[in-house]
């Protein structure tokens, strides 16, 4: 579900994509449904692509989500709630084991919060990699008798 909701460097939010061009993408934003064309040169990345680091493997960031959404009932995060640095340490301990302190800086565990935030708002509850999107990778034979 992930692999089509991006991050655009420099734009606040998060987007769907809708299509893509030669040198550009269609996208529609989560929070007001505004299409708009992002070109080649700007800054894009998968939530689908992104890991966070612990002291054993990273872990994908749709685990994450999923940890987060177990432990609020798939609810919205009341991010003032997370303004001190200890405050988010201990959200951060509290959905991902053994979270590597040292690389995951503060400003990363906002960015969680914010877009957990975004992707509920937008009725995105399924974090979790689907199937099918590695079978849309890989085009199956159908055999006729």
């Amino acid at each position: 579900m992930l692999k089509k909701i991006l991050s655009i460097s420099g734009r606040p939010g998060l987007y769907k994509l809708v299509s893509y061009g030669k040198n550009m993408l269609l996208v529609e934003s989560l929070v007001d449904g505004k299409r708009f064309p992002v070109h080649s040169r700007e800054r894009v990345m998968s939530l689908g692509d992104i890991s966070m680091f612990t002291t054993a493997d990273d872990i994908p960031l749709s685990q994450v989500f999923e940890n987060v959404g177990k432990k609020y009932e798939n609810k919205p995060l009341d991010a003032k709630a997370y303004a001190t640095p200890d405050q988010l340490h201990d959200f951060m301990a509290g959905v991902l084991e053994n979270w590597d302190e040292e690389r995951i800086h503060n400003s990363d565990i906002k960015k969680v919060i914010a877009w957990y935030n975004v992707l509920i708002g937008a009725g995105i509850t399924d974090f979790a990699a689907k199937e099918e999107e590695a079978q849309d990778e890989e085009p199956t034979e159908e055999k006729k008798d």
